[in-house]
């Protein structure tokens, strides 16, 4: 046997000032938005130009409701909806856990789109530019599960050196899955597409870096889930599959689609 690593049990909690509570997953989410919405406010001036930076600051407060309403709604809809239909007040009781990525990021494609619609603003151009900082958040938010003690990995073979016990999940060693899908859904997915984000002829295909993006954010998380301990209140799908494999396989096809119908924009 090697010796396992047991999880540090960090305070999920980064300051307390009385009343006021800052969590890591809360930071998480501030610094990706922040970090986000800097990098975007860069992006859109490169050849071809899709958006001005002005614009870009009056989108951060869509995205921000995007992410929140769209990660909680889908929670309730996709996880546990019998639960929350059954106690609607919950559905509100965000403080206590609980949201989705594919909910998420269909809440900020309905910001997305309506947000360009009414600036009249190309929409798979500016879409390929906040996919580019997407990866960001994933990664952090993958980390606040860390952080967390949550989210674990399932059991792992006796000779995994990097085994961990995470004692809410019992004394068995287990796949700290939470950074590889850190690894696969921010690093790499992140440095894919901002290799790709700075050659103009990529730029200029709209959709193109919006398909590269859902297509790895899709395979990373499919990858991803086979080391996670599937949800207790949903166990595994069929053939077993998990909920989060089911939901990716679509967001796989429809990057493919708009990977193969990218075309180069026409100059205004």
């Amino acid at each position: 046997m090697i010796p396992v690593l047991l999880f540090p049990q960090f305070d999920p909690v980064l300051i307390q000032i009385g009343p006021l509570a800052i969590r890591w997953y809360a930071l998480a989410y501030i610094a990706s938005l922040v970090i986000g919405w800097r990098m975007v406010r860069g992006l859109v001036q490169r050849p071809p130009v899709v958006a001005t930076p002005l614009q870009v600051d009056d989108f951060l407060t869509w995205a921000t409701l995007g992410v929140v309403l769209g990660g909680r709604l889908g929670y309730v809809l996709f996880y546990q909806p019998s639960f929350y239909f059954s106690h609607p007040g919950m559905i509100f009781a965000v403080w206590e856990g609980g949201m989705s990525f594919h909910g998420g990021m269909l809440g900020v494609a309905i910001a997305i789109t309506v947000f360009c619609r009414r600036n009249a603003i190309p929409l798979l151009g500016f879409a390929d530019r906040v996919a580019v900082v997407a990866p960001l958040g994933l990664g952090l938010g993958r980390i606040a599960n860390f952080i967390n003690g949550e989210l674990w990995g399932r059991p792992a073979p006796d000779w995994l050196p990097w085994a961990m016990i995470f004692p809410r999940a019992g004394m068995e060693p287990r796949h700290p899955s939470q950074l590889y899908q850190a690894l696969l859904e921010g690093v790499l997915l992140f440095t894919l597409i901002f290799v790709l984000s700075r050659r103009q002829s990529v730029r200029a295909r709209f959709g193109l870096l919006t398909g590269v993006f859902l297509c790895g954010y899709g395979i990373a998380r499919i990858i991803g889930e086979f080391f996670r301990e599937p949800d207790a209140f949903l166990g595994f799908l069929a053939f077993g599959a998990t909920m989060g494999q089911v939901l990716s396989i679509p967001m796989v096809l429809a990057g493919a689609w708009l990977i193969l119908r990218a075309r180069p924009a026409r100059p205004e």
